[in-house]
C-alpha cells in the first residue's frame, strides 16, 4: 500500500518539463524556418495538441527546454498566461548536450519531483495514473517511473524486458529478443537524480561497463565538461550525456517504476510521420463522431463473489478477472461503425480497503491489452476511484471524496469532452445500473439498459426510462447497428 509518509502530488501540482532543443534535421523541409514543436499541423503547431492534452488533465506548471530556434518558441508560448498556465525557458546554450544534458542543464529550474516528455511526440495517457504511480513507487524505494507499451517492434525497436508489471531492464542500444515493449516518452524523476554527484557517478560507472549508451565519439565531451570558453558555473552545468544511460541504470539498480500505456504515440521525426499525426488529427479533433460510452462490471465482464463481504462485487483481483467472450466482438462492431470507445467504471474498491489503485489500474491495462489482442481497440478507460465515506480498511485515503465523476453523475462521460470532437446526441451509454442510465440520461446520450428492469431499480430511475433494454452487450451492438443503418 502507498506509503502515507510520501507526499502524492496533483497534475495541477507537478512540474512539467518539455524537451525542445532538437534540430529536427530529418524534417528539414518544415524546420529550416521553424522549431519542430511549431511545425503546423491542421492550421495549429504541433506541440499545440500535447498542449491541449495536458492541460485537460490539469498540468499548470511547465519549463521548456528550447534550443534550436528557442526565441520562436518563447514569442509563441510567452509566459503561459494567456492560457492559464505558467510557462518558464532554459536554454541549452551553444552545444547540443543531449537529452540528458539539457535536463541536467537547467537543474536550478527543476522541482524535487518532475515529470518529463518530449516536445516533437503526442501522448495520449491517463497522466493521473503516470502520477499515482511514481508515488506509489517511490514509496517502495523508486526512484524513477518509465511509461512503457507493448511495442513488438512495430514503431522502433523495443527495449524494455518487463517482468509482469515491473521494469526488469531498459536498453535503448543493446536490444534483445526478450524486450516486447519499447520506453514510451513520459517520464517522472526526483530531482537529485541530475545532481552533480549522481551524474558523475553514473557516466563514471557508464564507461566503466560499456554501456554503449552515449555517443562516444568525442571521449572528453561525453565524460568530461563541455564549452572550454564559459566560465566555471556554465561548465558545470554542461554535461553531454543521453537520458538512455541513466534509464539503464535505475532499471539496473530496481528503482524505475512502470507505467503500462495502451494507446500508441505519434512523433513527427520524419514527413511520413508528420503525415500520418496530420491524418489523425483530422480524424480525431477536426470531424465530429459518436461515442459509445461502455459501463464494464456486468457487462464486458464478469461480476465475482467477493468472500469478506459475501456478496457480487466488481473483481479486486487481476485473478479474478473474466471477459465475457462477446466483448471482444461488441466492440469491433461499434468501431466499425464509426463510434469512439469509451469505458466508464466506478471502482470504490480501494476507497473501501478492499484492493489497492494500483490493481485497479492493472486490471483496466491488462483488459485494454487483451482487447487489442482481439482487434477491439479502446480509445479511452475513465475509472472513478473515489469513495464519499472512509472505511476501517482504507489506506488510500486521498481517494475518499465527493466528485463529479462517480455515476449517477455525467462526470465520466464528459471527460472526454475536449479532447475528442463527440457527437453527443447520436451517442451511447451501455450499462446494466441505473446509476448508468441516470449518468447517460444527464449527458444527453441515448441509453441502453442490460438486464431486466425490476421494480427496485425502476424506483431509483424514476421517471427516466433507458431507450433499449437487451440481455447482454451483442444485442446492444446489434442495436447500435441497425441504428447506423437506417
Amino acid at each position: 500500500m502507498m506509503n502515507a509518509e510520501v507526499s502524492f502530488k496533483s497534475t495541477e501540482d507537478m512540474q512539467v518539463v518539455v524537451l525542445m532543443g532538437g534540430l529536427g534535421t530529418r524534417l528539414k523541409e518544415y524546420t529550416k524556418e521553424c522549431p519542430k514543436p511549431l511545425v503546423d499541423v491542421e492550421g495549429r503547431p504541433f506541440f499545440d495538441y500535447s498542449l491541449k492534452l495536458l492541460m485537460h488533465h490539469g498540468f499548470k506548471k511547465f519549463l521548456f527546454l528550447i534550443g534550436y530556434r528557442a526565441e520562436m518558441i518563447e514569442e509563441y508560448y510567452g509566459d503561459g498566461s494567456r492560457l492559464g498556465i505558467s510557462i518558464t525557458y532554459c536554454y541549452d546554450g551553444k552545444e547540443l548536450l543531449g537529452t540528458g544534458g539539457a535536463v541536467k542543464r537547467a537543474y536550478d529550474h527543476l522541482e524535487d519531483d518532475f515529470l518529463l516528455m518530449y516536445g516533437d511526440s503526442f501522448m495520449d495517457i491517463d497522466y493521473e495514473e503516470t502520477l499515482y504511480r511514481y508515488f506509489e513507487g517511490r514509496s517502495r524505494g523508486m526512484r524513477a517511473l518509465m511509461t512503457v507499451l507493448r511495442n513488438g517492434n512495430r514503431f522502433d525497436k523495443s527495449n524494455v524486458i518487463m517482468d509482469g508489471t515491473e521494469i526488469k531492464l531498459y536498453n535503448k542500444k543493446d536490444t534483445s529478443p526478450e524486450m516486447d515493449y519499447i520506453d514510451y516518452g513520459v517520464c517522472v524523476y526526483e530531482k537529485s537524480l541530475f545532481s552533480d554527484d549522481y551524474i558523475n557517478g553514473l557516466l563514471g560507472r557508464s564507461e566503466e561497463a560499456d554501456l554503449n549508451c552515449i555517443d562516444k565519439t568525442d571521449k572528453s565531451e561525453v565524460s568530461g565538461w563541455t564549452g572550454a570558453d564559459t566560465d566555471k558555473e556554465e561548465q558545470r552545468k554542461n554535461v553531454r550525456f543521453d537520458i538512455a544511460v541513466l534509464q539503464n541504470r535505475l532499471s539496473i539498480d530496481k528503482k524505475i517504476a512502470a507505467h503500462i500505456v495502451t494507446k500508441r504515440f505519434y512523433e513527427i521525426g520524419s514527413p511520413e510521420a508528420l503525415n500520418e499525426f496530420r491524418n489523425y488529427v483530422k480524424h480525431r479533433f477536426n470531424e465530429k463522431h459518436p461515442a459509445v460510452f461502455l459501463d464494464r462490471d456486468g457487462v464486458l465482464n464478469e461480476i465475482v463473489f467477493n468472500d469478506d463481504t459475501e456478496q457480487m462485487d466488481s473483481p479486486q483481483k487481476l485473478s479474478q478477472f473474466r471477459a465475457f467472450p462477446e466483448a471482444a466482438d461488441a466492440i469491433k462492431t461499434f468501431r466499425d461503425k464509426g463510434y469512439y470507445i469509451f469505458i466508464v467504471t466506478n471502482q470504490p474498491g480501494a476507497a473501501k480497503g478492499k484492493s489497492q489503485l494500483r490493481t485497479l489500474y492493472d486490471i483496466n491495462t491488462m483488459f485494454v491489452e487483451r482487447l487489442s489482442e482481439q482487434g477491439a481497440e479502446v480509445d479511452g478507460v475513465y475509472m472513478c476511484p473515489h469513495y464519499p465515506k472512509m472505511s476501517e480498511h482504507t489506506k488510500e485515503t486521498f481517494l475518499i471524496r465527493k466528485c463529479d465523476c462517480r455515476k449517477p453523475k455525467p462526470g465520466l462521460l464528459f471527460k472526454p469532452k475536449d479532447i475528442y470532437n463527440i457527437d453527443y446526441d447520436n451517442s451511447y451509454m451501455i450499462g446494466d445500473s441505473f446509476t448508468d442510465i441516470v449518468a447517460g440520461n444527464a449527458a444527453g446520450v441515448k441509453t441502453v439498459f442490460i438486464g431486466e428492469l425490476k421494480c427496485d431499480a425502476c424506483k431509483k430511475l424514476c421517471d427516466i426510462e433507458p431507450d433499449h433494454i437487451v440481455h447482454n452487450v451483442s444485442e446492444a451492438a446489434k442495436i447500435v447497428r441497425s441504428v447506423c443503418c437506417e
